[in-house]
């Protein structure tokens, strides 16, 4: 059983910056693949990113590869999404999630989420 809570999320112009947490707290963070997950108004909801419990292995949807980066800190029980040259389209809910695979968010899904925080791209 984990617990997860997002901040940073906000308002930013196109081609700016934002940095997203998710604290963890509960029994075996560090057993737990860690994700992102975004939903915008009117979509479903889609993967975003995902590194394993160790940190070693990352993953990425296609669009935001190489302007969103994911990491983990297990001894402070933290994940970070760190997302550059942001445009309109990252608008959304985004969600912090945890599974005990990764295969299970590259499938769209997970065995926990955050609240949500909310990130506005305007144009």
């Amino acid at each position: 059983q984990v617990q997860l809570r997002e901040s940073g999320g906000g308002l930013v112009q196109a081609g700016g910056s934002l940095r997203l947490s998710c604290a963890a707290s509960g029994r075996t963070f560090s057993s737990y693949a860690m994700g992102w997950f975004r939903q915008a108004p009117g979509k479903e909801r889609e993967f975003v990113a995902a590194i394993s419990w160790s940190g070693g292995n990352t993953y990425y949807k296609d669009s935001v590869r190489g302007r969103f980066t994911i990491s983990r800190d297990n001894a402070k029980n933290t994940v970070v999404l760190q997302m550059n040259s942001l445009k309109p389209e990252d608008t959304a809910v985004y969600k912090c999630a945890a599974a005990l695979s990764i295969a299970t968010m590259l499938r769209g899904r997970s065995d926990g989420w955050g609240q949500g925080t909310q990130v506005t791209v305007s144009s």
